[in-house]
């Protein structure tokens, strides 16, 4: 039995970058979705819960800008393809086990390529944002575990990951 290597599918014959040509895939329903979070001390939770943080509405600001970051993924992932989002949605759910705040993502699109790097791309951004409506009362926090749940759509199907991670 001969094993072969995954093909890296960003890598031209001669090892150089390169984009992706993706004119003759099929346009299929793609959506992707992301999560992470961000851990904080207890009591910065409680201030972004609170609404009195010094910046303002620390979630309101997060989700804003994790839906711009997934419209603009292509100007910030070099070989990235500019695609038409039909919609993405940003979901911050309050922890006080972390204690911090479950970011989630979810793009999606009607075309030739994923959106996984829209979805991981809004919840870094989401993550980012809090960080710095926050960073004044906490420069511990730390962002953890932005890793693609689910993606569906396209040549390659679809993906979920296992409960067990």
């Amino acid at each position: 039995m001969t094993v072969t290597e995954p093909k890296l599918s960003h890598l031209a014959p001669g090892g150089e970058a390169a984009m992706v040509d993706v004119a003759d895939k099929a346009t299929t329903t793609r959506v992707a979705e992301a999560r992470g979070r961000i851990v904080m001390e207890p009591q910065t939770l409680a201030l972004a819960v609170s609404g009195n943080a010094k910046k303002g509405d620390v979630f309101a600001a997060a989700r804003i800008a994790g839906v711009m970051a997934a419209k603009k993924t292509h100007e910030l992932i070099p070989l990235c393809h500019s695609i038409a989002l039909s919609n993405v949605s940003i979901d911050l759910a309050p922890d006080p086990d972390l204690p911090g705040v479950r970011v989630a993502a979810r793009a999606k699109t009607v075309g030739r390529t994923g959106v996984e790097m829209e979805a991981l791309t809004a919840v870094s951004v989401a993550c980012l944002t809090l960080y710095d409506m926050l960073k004044a009362v906490d420069r511990g926090m730390r962002i953890e575990g932005v890793e693609l749940v689910e993606k569906t759509g396209g040549k390659s199907g679809d993906w979920r990951r296992s409960a067990a991670d």
